[in-house]
């Protein structure tokens, strides 16, 4: 017994160790000692056939926990969540729309990696998505030598999924051509899919419980390639808004960009005062008006909760690097350029005027610093 636990022990440093080395780890390995308790404690909840825990415990997992000392993964309405959660357990898919930035991809791996311990089945949707990206190719050596067999196949994310009774991430399907997309259609309608190149008795691939898809797109691309209506029916639309509490945006914002700076090894924490002016910052030009009602022009960009996280996250780098490893007003005035700033030169002129005519009057806090370094928006 001593002997396995050592064992057991090694291969959980192990696993840790390679956990600690990947930039971006999924969410099952990040947060895998949260989901084994949460699956414990609930394991005579009831839960739908293929999942590895119940409802209840995959909203636990995202919501977080404030009496476990459990932060939310996530920031949204508990009904909007069940909903999501809901609609994974029937026939029909989830599709979540929004604004970019909205943590939609975030959220489909919480959900996937709760339901079904692996959120790397993944679709990436573009221009250049094709079939066998989506359901499976061929490897054209064995191909030649065995024929069409199991063996031959190359199997993707969506065979994998039906495979295994798996969840089944496909991000910003509308990038994709209508012919792609509804590649879809009979996998949803009847959970089978057609394999003609097999022999007759392998043909039809059924999908095993626990199976379905969940689909994001921005609101701005829908129109990129918009959904057939047969598609649309087979999915459940929920939309993605922005963090609408700042108290919350802040937290997260705060807890994200220490996560990150954690995870690349650099000793620098970004503190309340900081994180104040940069959400700030963020919402008032997202949405167009300061705090106190006074109308501005916004920037064309998505000043999104993620690239806010992105903003603080290069600044405690530059921080770290070229300071004395303390976050500045002036490291996050520097970042702000690379977010606004992608096509339009005219953003990078509207937030200047934010500076001058908003945050100029401003005297309280670190404010005065924020705006010293004006300087720093070329």
């Amino acid at each position: 017994m001593a002997k396995k636990k050592t064992v057991s022990r090694k291969a959980s440093s192990e696993s840790n160790n390679a956990s600690q080395s990947r930039q971006r780890p999924p969410a099952e390995v990040l947060f895998a000692d949260e989901l084994a308790e949460l699956a414990n404690a609930t394991a005579d909840d009831p839960k739908p056939p293929g999942w590895r825990m119940s409802p209840r415990a995959v909203l636990s997992f995202v919501l977080g926990d404030a009496q476990q000392g459990k932060p939310p993964k996530f920031v949204g309405r508990r009904a909007f969540l069940e909903r999501c959660i809901v609609s994974l357990a029937t026939n029909r898919g989830l599709m979540l729309i929004g604004e970019p930035g909205t943590a939609k991809s975030y959220l489909s791996e919480l959900l996937t990696a709760a339901i079904s311990g692996d959120s790397t089945l993944t679709i990436q949707g573009s221009a250049g998505t094709t079939e066998d990206n989506i359901r499976y190719s061929w490897n054209y050596a064995l191909l030649i030598a065995e024929g069409p067999c199991e063996n031959s196949l190359v199997p993707a994310p969506l065979y994998l999924g039906m495979t295994h009774g798996k969840l089944v991430r496909f991000e910003e399907i509308t990038r994709c051509a209508l012919e792609i997309q509804d590649v879809l259609l009979s996998v949803l309608s009847d959970r089978v899919m057609a394999i003609p190149e097999l022999p007759e008795q392998n043909r039809s691939l059924y999908a095993q419980a626990g199976f379905n898809v969940i689909a994001t797109a921005n609101t701005r691309d829908r129109g990129v390639n918009e959904m057939s209506a047969a598609l649309k029916r087979r999915f459940n639309f929920e939309t993605v808004h922005p963090i609408v509490d700042i108290a919350e945006e802040m937290q997260l914002v705060q807890r994200e960009t220490n996560r990150n700076l954690d995870r690349s090894q650099v000793p620098v924490t970004i503190d309340q005062d900081l994180t104040e002016l940069l959400v700030t910052t963020f919402r008032e030009l997202r949405q167009g008006k300061t705090i106190d009602g006074q109308g501005i022009d916004p920037p064309t960009t998505v000043l999104s909760t993620a690239e806010a996280v992105g903003t603080a996250y290069a600044a405690g780098v530059h921080a770290y690097y070229y300071a004395d490893g303390q976050i500045e007003p002036t490291h996050l005035v520097r970042h702000l350029v690379g977010s606004v700033l992608k096509d339009n030169p005219d953003d990078l002129k509207k937030v200047r005027h934010y500076f001058d005519h908003v945050i100029k009057k401003r005297k309280q806090g670190r404010w005065k610093e924020f705006y010293d370094a004006r300087d720093e928006l070329t």
